[in-house]
């Protein structure tokens, strides 16, 4: 099963998390470049469980699914990076916070896995509610949850 802890969850993490991307702030996309370039100390291959991708509209979506993957990395901010480049990403995200009705994204911390196997709670960005069963409805699933093999 996988765990997944909401931000506003009084259990939620207080120490910094990395990051697991699958989309345009993967390494190589321009978003990596504008936000994460030269801010992380760490990228490593990793896939979200419970997960399936879709195409737009304007941008990759992840959305909860069980017995789906998706394909990223796990990013790590470097030393005094963290804070400010959360609140970057939420904003490049429009996430205004838990439970927001105007959310494009919610950021959950949710496991993630390695390649060896090694589950990581990370932060990830997920479609919002709404916007999520409208992908699951009618949206263009990526086979494979492969941003990159689209």
């Amino acid at each position: 099963m996988t765990s997944v802890v909401r931000p506003d969850d009084p259990h939620a993490p207080t120490a910094p998390l990395p990051f697991f991307v699958y989309g345009t702030l993967r390494p190589g996309e321009v978003n990596h470049a504008l936000f994460l370039r030269g801010r992380t100390v760490s990228q490593e291959p990793a896939r979200l469980p419970d997960a399936a991708l879709y195409a737009g509209p304007g941008y990759p979506y992840a959305t909860d699914r069980p017995g789906s993957t998706v394909v990223g990395e796990l990013i790590t901010a470097a030393p005094g990076a963290y804070g400010r480049l959360l609140a970057e990403l939420d904003l490049l995200e429009e996430y205004g916070g838990p439970g927001r009705p105007g959310n494009v994204y919610d950021r959950i911390a949710r496991e993630a896995l390695r390649p060896d196997g090694t589950r990581v709670l990370a932060w990830v960005y997920l479609a919002s509610p709404l916007l999520a069963r409208d992908l699951r409805e009618s949206g263009t699933e990526i086979p494979g949850g492969d941003w990159f093999r689209r």
